[in-house]
């Protein structure tokens, strides 16, 4: 958060005038300014503010829902969700550590966050380059777990993605509610806080307890190594408009594991994010091609020569396509 410096009068010299430029300027623009900032403000607040709630998620007519506590102690981070349905999975996570685990098989799975671009037990934090995928737009105010809501509408530019309307704290900026809209606006699913506190007192120790429990459960570690699509050997021929690419992994069963390795790329157009995971086509395995969806989640499977792709995101079929077809074998 900003403090007050040693030149108050520059400050706020610097502020009027500010104020006073976006005064003059159109509508449309002073909406874009203010959208923009409540972007910022999402993103800064998603890793940077303590708190503790129950996450629900709808999506087709069921219902989930998640405890949530997030704690920043200096440089640190610290997540922990637990699942309230019958799964009861336990993710936790310190800075880049992430430990998921599942009680009813006895097994946590160990990884490094570095490596998943996608990953979040958290509110999603929304890059500001965002804006220039979508277009976007405030809403007004409303009421989400009883705290005061700015409500701001990403309309997307194209028909690669889908739209959002996002509610943030007033006062903190964090995100407290996103739905995802379908073409003729209607609501494809929905996670909402039904219940947060804000400003809690950070008790990081549940979680490094948790992440160094090792009794009574079989601990996996996938193999992940960092690398790129040239050096596996691929290529995305034509860029997909408004997707940037965010990272890309190698990924493997345990050491001495007898399954090959997969390869994950993950694209962001600053919202949401598209994976492309490619491995060793199997017959056994990989029986038909296909098309599926839940809730805003599509994916797309489908042989390539030797190889099996399959396309997961939250956006249309459409830009799942696109990826698909981009792809290019280099050699």
């Amino acid at each position: 958060m900003g403090r007050l410096g040693a030149r108050p009068r520059l400050l706020c010299a610097a502020a009027f005038a500010a104020l006073s430029a976006l005064a003059v300027l159109p509508s449309t623009a002073r909406a874009d300014t203010d959208a923009r900032s409540w972007l910022a403000r999402m993103k800064t607040a998603a890793s940077g503010i303590n708190y503790e709630g129950t996450l629900v998620f709808s999506t087709g007519g069921a219902v989930s829902s998640s405890r949530v506590w997030h704690y920043r102690v200096g440089d640190n981070s610290f997540e922990r969700l637990e699942a309230q349905d019958g799964r009861q999975q336990r993710i936790y996570r310190h800075n880049d550590d992430v430990r998921t685990v599942w009680p009813h098989s006895g097994t946590a799975v160990v990884e490094r966050r570095e490596t998943l671009a996608a990953w979040s037990t958290t509110p999603q934090a929304v890059d500001p380059r965002a804006a220039e995928n979508y277009e976007l737009r405030p809403e007004g105010t409303a009421r989400v777990a009883g705290r005061e809501a700015a409500v701001l509408m990403l309309k997307p530019r194209d028909k690669l993605r889908f739209a959002q309307r996002l509610w943030a704290d007033q006062a903190t900026g964090l995100m407290l509610r996103a739905d995802v809209l379908g073409p003729n606006g209607n609501l494809v699913e929905s996670s909402a806080f039904s219940a947060i506190d804000l400003d809690v007192k950070a008790q990081p120790d549940p979680v490094l307890q948790a992440m160094r429990q090792e009794s009574g459960l079989r601990i996996v570690r996938p193999q992940q190594r960092r690398t790129t699509l040239e050096e596996q050997d691929w290529t995305l021929a034509r860029a997909v408009p408004g997707f940037a690419l965010a990272g890309c992994m190698q990924r493997g069963a345990e050491a001495g594991g007898g399954d090959p390795p997969m390869l994950q790329v993950v694209f962001t157009d600053g919202l949401t994010h598209v994976s492309l995971f490619i491995e060793r086509y199997s017959a056994e395995r990989h029986r038909s091609e296909m098309q599926a969806q839940l809730g805003a989640t599509h994916t797309l499977m489908r042989r390539f020569g030797e190889h099996w792709l399959t396309v997961v995101g939250d956006v249309p079929p459409a830009a799942l396509k696109m990826f698909a077809e981009a792809l290019e074998r280099r050699r």
